[in-house]
């Protein structure tokens, strides 16, 4: 029996979600030479298929009837990586986003910058 095809993202699903957030709609062709451009060079039909379950799992939508097909994302990075990081909080930190905190930094001192954007998140501010 075949296992469930997962709901969330697979790392090369999200290596081309990466592609489409940063380019915006294009076709299956494109999103192959945008990674081929990055240093990611997948068979064109490889790329087809990831784009045919990003489809099914509402991460892409297809955009016309015409073909080349153009596909848009469906779901913003902003969404999917708060869903990725709380999903990771609570299945291997137990919830606990102190002992998140406390991985991140694994005893190195934070960059100024780092700093910066961690006092405007305790003052209330958004980075």
């Amino acid at each position: 029996m075949a296992r469930p095809k997962a709901a969330e993202l697979t790392e090369r699903e999200l290596e081309l979600m990466h592609v489409f957030w940063d380019q915006g709609a294009m076709t299956a062709m494109d999103a192959r030479d945008q990674m081929a451009e990055g240093g990611r060079d997948l068979a064109y039909t490889t790329v087809a298929t990831l784009v045919k379950i990003l489809v099914e799992k509402g991460f892409l939508e297809q955009t016309g009837d015409a073909r080349p097909f153009v596909y848009k994302p469906l779901r913003n990075f902003d969404d999917v990586s708060k869903r990725l990081v709380s999903d990771m909080v609570q299945r291997v930190f137990q919830g606990s986003r102190e002992a998140l905190l406390v991985r991140l930094l694994d005893g190195r001192k934070l960059t100024k910058k780092e700093r910066e954007v961690l006092e405007q998140i305790l003052e209330g501010g958004k980075q």
